[in-house]
């Protein structure tokens, strides 16, 4: 078969569209993360900036996860190796499942995909290379946790590039939480994507972000900022804070 040219060119995103069914044996697709992933295909990466809310267990890690196989990073996280070589012809992931849904005509320059429980890894690798320009020129292992991933960030987050995060709020202070808006929404102007998932009233405000809600039992639908449950409880407990704690505690 003849190889198709690859006619995209660096420039703005979204460059990740979406999960297509990919087809395949069905007899593969049993069990996790088939299921979690059953109605991902719905999902529409359109919006420079796309947010997953909703409770643990929902699949929001999940799909983090099947975006960041599609445009082909490590799957411990860290640099898009491969900058921009999304085959012309996307190629299927776990196992033929789910084709990934590319812009035809734009590439990233950069990326980078975060999960909290390896960015120590990622950073120690990051440290070894002995190259700091691009994490503020300091060890990120001199730093504390948020510190560095707020270096990351604001060195790393920019125009033509994609970052796909995995609750990024994780090490952050609410000070560090709106120093991460700020970043996403400069570099979102610039033409970056960002597909996040976050449990964090704070990064849900991000400006013209699309939200999408994934509860168990109705799957996912977009959601207005003062309608995710985030949101919702975050202020109930901001004003009566006295009444979430009996009920949690059971003292009611």
């Amino acid at each position: 078969m003849k190889k198709r040219r690859d006619v995209r060119r660096f420039g703005s995103g979204p460059y990740l569209l979406g999960l297509a069914g990919g087809g395949g044996d069905p007899e593969e697709h049993v069990g996790f993360p088939y299921e979690a992933l059953a109605d991902a295909q719905q999902l529409s990466f359109d919006q420079p900036v796309t947010l997953l809310a909703g409770d643990n267990g929902t699949g929001k890690s999940t799909i983090i996860e099947a975006c960041a196989a599609a445009m082909g990073f490590a799957e411990d996280g860290g640099e898009l190796e491969r900058l921009g070589e999304l085959p012309a012809v996307p190629r299927t992931i776990y196992r033929g499942f789910l084709t990934p849904v590319v812009n035809r005509w734009a590439r990233p320059r950069i990326g980078y995909f975060l999960r909290a429980e390896s960015f120590f890894n990622v950073a120690r690798g990051a440290d070894e290379a002995t190259d700091f320009t691009n994490y503020g020129d300091r060890p990120l292992h001199q730093q504390s946790h948020g510190q560095s991933f707020l270096a990351l960030a604001s060195n790393r987050f920019g125009g033509e590039g994609i970052f796909i995060l995995d609750e990024p709020e994780a090490a952050l202070s609410v000070t560090g939480a709106l120093a991460l808006v700020a970043v996403i929404a400069r570099a979102a102007e610039q033409g970056a994507q960002f597909i996040i998932a976050t449990h964090s009233p704070i990064l849900l405000a991000i400006p013209g972000a699309k939200i999408y809600e994934l509860t168990e039992e109705d799957g996912f639908a977009v959601t207005d900022y003062d309608d995710t449950d985030a949101v919702r409880l975050m202020r109930g407990f901001l004003d009566a804070p006295e009444r979430y704690l009996r009920a949690a505690l059971g003292t009611d």
